[in-house]
């Protein structure tokens, strides 16, 4: 099965499951109007095929965390990408903070989750000075953006429902997941001891059984089942659908950096119309945004770029013109792919006074 043979049924489930990550299969059954056998079917061929990953998501403004930042950076090719690779797992691909991670032969960008920007300048240091022995940063330091949560907007934190919706020219789903009301409660919640290693083994091992997860931390199955319910239902975990994109046939990724103009910064309902089905990814500041888009085609990618430079040259809204990288599927090295577990670990065996006195239900 390839992205040219998926049938229509395979292509609504598949952006259902995006949509609506939460529910049971018989749910979805009914959501999307498909035979609850034959849903359950697809879905296991798509699974099988590596169509889609689900992920635990551990909502970092309930750990602890307070910032988002994005660093980008090009580099001049004098070092094959696979000893850049090398070099950069080794000394800066190891710091728990960053999850998501990608290199092209003159290029790179990363995202991370922090508990404060201390952590975050440290990384871009190392980054820096590693980068500048190696003779790559003849022309520029890396580019380097935050979004402290309190302050900023993630408007889609990789929800791919619009995104596969309009792939499959499908009528899109009500999502379930409200991306900007995800990280914008800063209020931390202590675990205990128990609490620490079920919600750790959870994020590690997304698609576990509660059976599993007891096994593994010595807890019964009715104990991870109770604790994983009201980690949910307190808003402490989220799950994401990760869709195989070079599977589906996209070609392009890219990464655009917008400094908007500080006579005349964009409203709400300006930053929505940025907010295209292409969109996976959207955080602004005041003054500034990032966004990662994907397409099937170049040609794609050119008509919807320029579509938002037009927006924003005729809205006077850009201080300079955006920044715009491209990645195409076939060349780009995904270093750390959505990877969190280090992050979660590392919070939670900090100091618990850090956090509120504020327990989560007593689940055992």
């Amino acid at each position: 099965m390839n992205h040219h043979t998926l049938t229509k049924n395979e292509k609504k489930v598949l952006s259902g499951i995006c949509a609506h990550p939460h529910v049971t299969d018989s749910e979805l059954s009914s959501i999307l109007q498909v035979k609850l056998s034959t849903l359950t079917s697809i879905k296991r061929r798509l699974t099988a095929e590596g169509y889609y990953r689900p992920l635990i998501f551990p909502l970092p403004n309930r750990l602890g965390c307070e910032l988002l930042a994005v660093i980008y950076m090009q580099f001049n090719p004098v070092i094959p990408l696979n000893q850049r690779m090398e070099t950069t797992k080794r000394t800066i691909e190891v710091f728990d903070e960053i999850f998501f991670s990608v290199g092209e032969e003159e290029k790179g960008f990363s995202i991370s989750l922090s508990q404060n920007y201390t952590n975050i300048g440290r990384i871009n240091e190392i980054r820096t000075e590693t980068f500048g022995k190696l003779g790559l940063l003849e022309k520029e330091y890396p580019h380097e953006i935050i979004f402290p949560f309190e302050t900023s907007h993630i408007h889609r934190f990789f929800d791919f429902s619009p995104f596969l919706s309009h792939l499959y020219n499908l009528p899109e789903e009500p999502t379930l997941l409200k991306t900007p009301e995800l990280f914008r409660n800063t209020h931390t919640t202590e675990f205990s001891p128990k609490e620490k290693k079920v919600y750790s083994a959870l994020v590690e091992h997304p698609t576990a059984t509660t059976q599993q997860i007891g096994d593994q931390v010595g807890l019964s199955r009715h104990t991870v089942a109770r604790m994983k319910k009201n980690f949910f239902e307190e808003g402490l975990l989220q799950t994401l659908i990760l869709p195989n994109l070079k599977s589906l046939g996209i070609e392009i990724l890219t990464i655009t950096h917008i400094r908007f103009n500080l006579n005349n910064a964009p409203n709400t309902q300006q930053l929505s119309i940025l907010n295209t089905p292409s969109t996976i990814f959207f955080a602004s500041r005041k003054f500034e945004a990032v966004l990662l888009s994907a397409y099937p085609t170049f040609q794609d990618y050119k008509e919807d770029e320029m579509n938002k430079i037009k927006y924003l040259k005729e809205h006077n809204l850009f201080s300079q013109p955006p920044f715009i990288s491209t990645y195409t599927f076939d060349r780009m090295q995904v270093i750390k792919d959505f990877d969190f577990s280090p992050l979660v670990r590392k919070v939670l065996s900090n100091n618990p006074s850090v956090f509120e006195r504020r327990k989560i239900h007593n689940t055992i």
